[in-house]
């Protein structure tokens, strides 16, 4: 069993299949029409079974399945569960969650992943499959589906962020948990390692979230406000 090391072969190659695999998917998407639902299916299917397949994972080869991980309330299992909705369903509101929590968070997650073993452990892979599929629906939705969001939406998810943020916060100190790394800092490398100790880190998670959204509206700003 081998330990994760951060950007080693493994968290590499994991990073760029994902980012091939929604570059293939995006084109096959826009070039064949026979093809769309079919591939929108597949991917909010996939997208929907990373949590079930964490757990199925976890059970089976009995690697950490608790309270911290066993409900899905990390932003990323909540983002994999709007964003396969929003694939089958065309919700706008479920778009636009997934496509700003996806590109602003998720994908963070993907660069430093909080994990203590490589491939093929089965915590690799539920974390790759998880945090892969949210990023390739979030890049999905604007570029093959050619969905956009609505003027000012990074404000309507900025406000569900801070629901999410009250709900990890009071799970957290009801079962001892750490969802949304709101309680302590990841034990792994992360960004959050430049921010000051709990609970200060948290305020500086709001500004550097809102900095985010603002960012990924722009592509959209100039367009929509025609």
């Amino acid at each position: 069993m081998h330990n994760f090391e951060l950007f080693g072969a493994p968290h590499l190659l994991s990073f760029v299949t994902i980012l091939s695999a929604a570059s293939i998917l995006i084109v096959l998407y826009r070039r064949h029409s026979r093809l769309q639902k079919t591939i929108r299916y597949g991917l909010a299917t996939c997208t929907l079974l990373s949590y079930p397949l964490h757990i199925a994972l976890a059970s089976i080869f009995s690697y950490q399945l608790d309270l911290e991980t066993t409900l899905p309330l990390h932003l990323c299992d909540l983002a994999a569960i709007f964003g396969g909705t929003a694939l089958f369903t065309k919700s706008q509101k479920l778009a636009e969650i997934t496509y700003f929590w996806g590109l602003a968070a998720t994908l963070q997650g993907l660069l430093t992943p909080d994990i203590q073993h490589s491939f093929p452990n089965p915590e690799f892979i539920a974390f790759f499959w998880n945090h892969g599929f949210v990023v390739i629906t979030a890049l999905f939705l604007p570029l093959a589906m050619a969905w956009r969001p609505r003027v000012k939406a990074h404000w309507y998810v900025f406000g569900m962020t801070q629901i999410y943020l009250i709900l990890a916060l009071t799970v957290n100190f009801s079962l001892g948990t750490n969802y949304g790394y709101l309680h302590h800092k990841p034990s792994t490398a992360s960004l959050l390692d430049y921010l000051p100790v709990w609970p200060g880190y948290i305020l500086f998670l709001e500004i550097l979230c809102l900095a985010f959204f603002l960012l990924l509206s722009l592509p959209f700003s100039t367009k929509s406000e025609k």
